[in-house]
């Protein structure tokens, strides 16, 4: 009995921590949505998090696992080691997608002096961090409060587009001796709003850039007998790089459908980062390189997409006279299921209650159908983002259209946690709006209300309340956590390097790709601008 009164006394803090500093997390909110930086150039959102961390007390590595943009942030109370308490870890997501920038507002349109071109936060994962933080520091304050002993882990986890940081971070064993993790996202799609995944959790994915050289382009043909210069403007020159990664591009889609069977819902997509380098001087072009990612439910189906895309570059870089080379950015395995964390996190999902949308919310919502010549709707938003569904109910629905074989399904890195100590991954209503019969809303509705305080606010209050209170049930009740702990090793034959246990997938030496062509901002004399000048989108 006194056992559940400290809990219920500390989760009484956490939320009140939550209640009181809302504002403060909605500005949090505005300063990284603002700042909107792509995958692996988030600087000043790292450097945010860095300060404000160190300001609530934490020991922060900056740069942690050789990405300049992550970060690992650790809080104790109590001594450290096995009689510190448990560890606790959660994290932040703040990379933007290129694309996508919108401005905070019920029009389409970039944000004040940027490209559309430029980046913009579409799940969005500027909320995502910042409830998480929320959620932290509201557990640390129950932490002080009550004197629980224990640890929190808090890691800056950039890059989620590539899959990129949380592979790294565990492969070097940043995720060593946590007891347990929370995972958070916005929704993305139904019925995983309001809710915790219970037995289907994301697949793995596999990315990596095929970079083609032209390296010997003197060596192409047969020069022509009446010029001694290889490279006249009469002579025909070597295909180069760009034809090799064209060539690439064009069997790629070709074989798409002979790769894996489309029963299982995966996906292939491709980014092209860098093209020619050379003039149009009848000269080659020198270096082309383009990504792929591929989301697949296991890591068998992601090693036959590998085969065929060798395959692929190999003979494409042969009929354009290149050399060729794969460059892995990052490999993910697929997650792991926990009933006992499930259950934990839903317990205080309930307790924090489904996000609600009040008058100014509705104001904005209406204004937005108005822009878009609809009728406004006195209740604009989508009944399933202020209700809860039980995760059991969620699964159900999950499976309609699933192969009762497939474990895994859809892709986020998150799943590197579930391999290293018991996870939840849980979702919160954003805010979506109902559509009339046949309307499709457009992609900047959804970014634009990511970045109005009044419509994600909601989501952020409610899912930082979620995090702290299932944290200070880690902390303060340990019959929980060993049932989550013991589920662990059952299912990992063991735990940690168990009988079923999948080891990170990249070498512990992984040095990530920071150095080459990720879209970013650029300063120069016109101040700072997005990689594609605004000017020329006009």
């Amino acid at each position: 009995m006194q056992q559940q009164r400290n809990d219920s006394d500390a989760k009484s803090v956490a939320f009140d921590w939550v209640s009181e500093n809302r504002r403060a997390l909605s500005d949090w909110n505005q300063v990284i949505w603002h700042y909107a930086e792509p995958a692996l150039r988030e600087y000043k959102s790292a450097a945010w998090y860095v300060d404000r961390l160190s300001r609530e007390g934490f020991k922060v590595e900056a740069g942690s696992g050789g990405m300049p943009t992550a970060f690992s942030a650790t809080f104790e109370n109590g001594a450290s080691g096995r009689d510190g308490g448990p560890v606790i870890a959660a994290y932040a997501e703040y990379d933007a997608v290129p694309g996508n920038c919108q401005v905070a507002a019920a029009r389409k349109g970039p944000r004040p002096g940027l490209s559309k071109y430029a980046a913009g936060h579409t799940d969005p994962h500027s909320a995502l961090g910042i409830a998480a933080l929320g959620g932290v520091l509201a557990a640390k304050a129950a932490m002080q409060r009550h004197n629980i002993k224990g640890t929190l882990r808090f890691f800056g986890e950039p890059a989620e587009k590539l899959r990129l940081s949380k592979p790294v971070h565990a492969a070097k064993g940043y995720y060593d001796g946590i007891d347990a993790a929370i995972s958070f996202h916005p929704t993305y799609m139904l019925p995983l709003c309001n809710t915790v995944r219970w037995d289907t959790h994301c697949g793995a994915a596999y990315v990596c850039i095929y970079s083609f050289e032209c390296v010997e382009p003197e060596y192409w043909g047969s020069a022509d007998a009446s010029s001694p210069i290889p490279a006249s403007h009469i002579a025909a020159r070597a295909p180069g790089a760009n034809d090799a990664l064209f060539t690439m591009f064009g069997l790629t889609k070709q074989l798409q459908a002979s790769m894996l069977p489309f029963t299982t819902g995966w996906s292939l997509s491709e980014a092209i980062l860098t093209a020619g380098q050379a003039t149009a001087d009848n000269l080659p072009a020198h270096v082309a390189q383009i990504q792929y990612i591929w989301r697949v439910p296991d890591l068998g189906m992601a090693e036959q997409v590998l085969r065929v895309l060798d395959n692929n570059a190999e003979a494409a870089a042969k009929a354009a006279h290149c050399q060729w080379r794969r460059i892995w950015v990052s490999r993910s395995r697929p997650g792991l299921a926990n009933h006992a964390m499930a259950k934990l996190v839903y317990e205080n999902l309930k307790r924090a209650g489904a996000p609600s949308w009040g008058g100014e919310a509705i104001a904005s919502a209406q204004a937005i159908q108005r822009e878009l010549g609809l009728e406004p709707m006195e209740k604009p938003y989508l009944e399933a983002i202020e209700r809860l569904i039980e995760p059991e109910e969620a699964e159900r629905l999950l499976r309609r259209n699933l192969p009762p074989s497939q474990v895994n399904s859809t892709s986020d890195d998150y799943t590197e946690y579930c391999w290293h100590a018991p996870t939840a991954r849980f979702y919160i209503g954003r805010p979506m709006l109902k559509a009339p019969r046949g309307f499709h809303y457009p992609d900047w509705v959804l970014n634009a209300l990511g970045g109005i305080p009044a419509c994600i606010d909601p989501m952020i209050e409610t899912a930082a309340k979620t995090i702290a209170g299932s944290i200070c049930d880690l902390l303060t009740r340990p019959e929980l956590l060993s049932a989550a702990k013991a589920e662990f090793t059952e299912r990992t034959g063991g735990g940690v390097g168990g009988s079923n246990w999948i080891s990170p997938q990249l070498p512990k030496d992984f040095r990530p790709p920071i150095d080459y062509r990720w879209p970013e901002y650029v300063t120069t004399s016109r101040g700072e601008e997005w990689w594609i000048p605004a000017a020329a989108d006009e």
